[in-house]
């Protein structure tokens, strides 16, 4: 792997888990130092989460990470509804859902295992799995670009929210329904599962960033956009 791809990758991680929280000053010397890799690769890096927006330039020499806050969230779920009742519909049109009949099985076990870390684990796994199969159904490079950009803050935003079984296991059970219009081919029922899906889940995390959250405030205590 590349230098640039591994500081990528490694600043990726630590910002979605939050071990990068919101604010937190990213020194080139530091963190190149920190990552084993020379100055280059970690500015190139750097250029990449800024495109992405998880970090932002406060000056020529103050690089941060991006804070994240409620009107952020709103704005990426306005996208995110486009995108995947779109993705939803498309795929239940597509000449093989085999693998969704499964997909829809799976979600409805994994509803009873995740009262404890390795079962939320295992269902999160699952999701990636979900999305890879909707992006292979649907087949459109466009489409998957932009998904992949919204599901890069979703890791973040998931952990900013919170895990709490009885959402997760409700989420389980919408995802079920939505593999299984998908499997159907009823591409309505599909879009409409979806959107379900997405109002209750952006309920969920807006309930819980109700209160102050640190991770959403920039050192100077004024929000930044993501």
């Amino acid at each position: 792997m590349r230098a640039g791809e591994f500081a990528y990758r490694a600043l990726l991680e630590e910002i979605q888990s939050g071990s990068l929280a919101a604010g937190t000053v990213l020194a080139e010397v530091e963190q190149a130092e920190r990552l084993g890799v020379s100055r280059t690769p970690l500015r190139e890096a750097l250029r990449r989460l800024t495109a992405d927006g998880l970090v932002e330039q406060l000056s020529p020499r103050i690089t941060v990470v991006a804070a994240i806050d409620a009107d952020d969230i709103r704005d990426l779920f306005a996208l995110r509804r486009a995108l995947e009742e779109t993705t939803a519909r498309t795929a239940a049109g597509a000449a093989n859902r085999t693998e969704f009949a499964e997909l829809a099985r799976l979600f409805a076990q994994a509803a009873t295992s995740l009262g404890d870390e390795e079962g939320r684990a295992r269902y999160y796994a699952l999701i990636a799995r979900f999305d890879e199969a909707l992006d292979a159904a649907v087949g459109n490079d466009y489409l998957t670009a932009a998904l992949r950009t919204v599901r890069t803050h979703l890791v973040r935003v998931r952990r900013m929210a919170r895990d709490k079984p009885a959402r997760l296991a409700a989420s389980a059970g919408e995802h079920r329904l939505i593999a299984e219009a998908i499997g159907s081919g009823d591409g309505d029922l599909a879009a409409h599962a979806t959107h379900v899906h997405l109002h209750n889940a952006l309920a969920s995390i807006l309930d819980s960033l109700a209160g102050a959250d640190p991770d959403t405030t920039t050192p100077s205590g004024k929000k930044a956009r993501a």
